[in-house]
């Protein structure tokens, strides 16, 4: 079986959106990575002319290859993510080797049609 990294870095108070998105469209869970900050083109001031970086969570999702654009679509729309340059970003990554996911892969064959 194949499977993708969709990493998403999205505002914090999308998270719980993003995620519910992506395992109603197939995938089975996902890892969150809290306090993360980050910004877009320029740059946000604040108070004396100090940079604002915006809260973010980084989610971290394995996907199997077939339900890959499907998740990411979902976690795009979920996310806002076409909608303003504040809303964050996705992308997915080929997965060359992962362990661990006997009993994953168990359950997504039952789900899954033939390759």
């Amino acid at each position: 079986m194949h499977f993708k990294l969709l990493i998403a870095f999205v505002d914090d108070a999308l998270t719980d959106a993003v995620m519910s998105a992506s395992r109603k469209s197939g995938a089975i869970g996902a890892t969150v990575i809290t306090n993360a900050k980050g910004q877009g083109l320029e740059p946000i001031k604040g108070l004396f002319g100090l940079e604002i970086m915006a809260p973010r969570e980084i989610v971290m999702v394995l996907v199997e290859s077939r339900r890959a654009e499907s998740v990411l679509e979902a976690v795009r729309d979920a996310g806002k993510m076409d909608e303003s340059l504040e809303t964050g970003i996705a992308l997915m990554l080929d997965v060359d080797q992962a362990v661990g996911l006997r009993e994953h892969i168990r359950k997504l064959e039952q789900t899954l049609p033939p390759a």
